[in-house]
């Protein structure tokens, strides 16, 4: 299989969900090597560079993309499954951004509190051991942490001509930060516009589920996917697919709601999956699955409900295509 390298220049990225000219059109089949910024555009290198001096909110977390897949209509769903996921630095970047993150005022949890302390973490990547250094800014603590790569953001462009910050997860996608997009994982998403317009970015070298205090180890990505377009079928919210769960991703505010809406999502896929009625589904997944939180800092808080194919009946979606692009994906390798 051919892959196809895509490596933007600045002006080319995207820092929204709609609204931007496709940046190339493909085909379905296609396979993508694509490198990505990381969440700060490489402003923060160096533990004296502080966001608040460097950073401009307005271009955060930049795009590659968009992707007009060809022939991808209103109603189609679009798979893209990840076959690899690259460091494509040397170091990652946390920062502890004033006003932003999980435990802190912010402009919609307000409070009369001061923001905490601007402070830049600086994340050295070992190749050979396939780690990143967490080391302290207050004490000599140093500790090594296992390279898990990630992206935070993947989405279409969404329905109705809207056009989204690429800091916002929505049923289109965008920023759902969840761990669980990762090499391994087919990631399932409603066609809303012509051509679909997916864009991918915001490469995490490793995560804490929750993203608590709004940034990971942020990192310049090199990813190499395989993109496939299913004709109808549309899901309302993404569905992901790896080799051990089915899992369905809910965006919202409050965080319970972005919980409900997955749940509902996740039952409504078992009812096609196994021909359940959405009552058994109910029962089935209240005892079976796990709901790791994804994010809890951004526009909307993420959550994702998953459930384990080892203790369900075997089923397949869209005919089984996740296997076979896990078949196609073993020739990149």
């Amino acid at each position: 299989m051919d892959v196809v390298e895509v490596t933007p220049s600045f002006e080319q990225y995207a820092y929204t969900f709609g609204g931007v000219a496709p940046l190339m059109r493909i085909r379905p089949g296609t396979a993508l090597r694509v490198w990505s910024d990381d969440a700060f555009g490489g402003a923060l290198r160096k533990t004296s560079d502080l966001s608040s001096e460097k950073v401009d909110l307005r271009f955060v977390n930049p795009q590659t993309g968009p992707f007009h897949v060809e022939g991808a209509e209103p109603g189609d769903t679009l798979a893209l499954h990840f076959v690899a996921m690259e460091p494509a630095r040397d170091w990652g970047a946390s920062a502890a951004i004033p006003f932003f993150g999980g435990l802190t005022s912010t402009a919609v949890t307000a409070t009369l509190q001061e923001a905490l302390p601007d402070t830049t973490w600086i994340y050295e990547l070992d190749r050979a051991a396939n780690t990143v250094t967490f080391a302290a800014r207050h004490t000599d603590l140093e500790i090594a942490l296992p390279v898990e790569p990630m992206l935070g953001t993947v989405g279409v462009a969404p329905m109705g001509g809207e056009v989204r910050s690429s800091l916002v997860p929505e049923r289109f996608g965008g920023n759902m930060d969840t761990t669980q997009m990762r090499p391994g994982t087919t990631c399932f998403l409603g066609v809303n516009v012509e051509g679909a317009l997916f864009s991918i970015g915001d490469g995490h070298y490793r995560q804490g589920e929750g993203e608590a205090c709004g940034t990971a180890v942020e990192g310049a990505m090199t990813t190499t996917l395989i993109v496939e377009l299913i004709k109808g079928d549309a899901p309302a919210w993404p569905r992901l697919e790896d080799d051990s769960h089915w899992m369905t991703v809910g965006s919202s505010r409050p965080l319970e709601d972005a919980w409900r809406i997955a749940q509902v999502e996740l039952v409504r896929w078992f009812r096609d999956l196994h021909g359940l009625h959405p009552m058994d589904a109910y029962q089935l997944l209240s005892q079976t699955v796990e709901v790791p939180i994804a994010n809890v800092v951004d526009a909307n808080y993420s959550t994702v409900v998953k459930a384990p194919k080892a203790l369900l009946p075997r089923a397949t979606a869209y005919g089984g295509l996740h296997d076979d692009l896990r078949r196609r994906a073993a020739t990149l390798l």
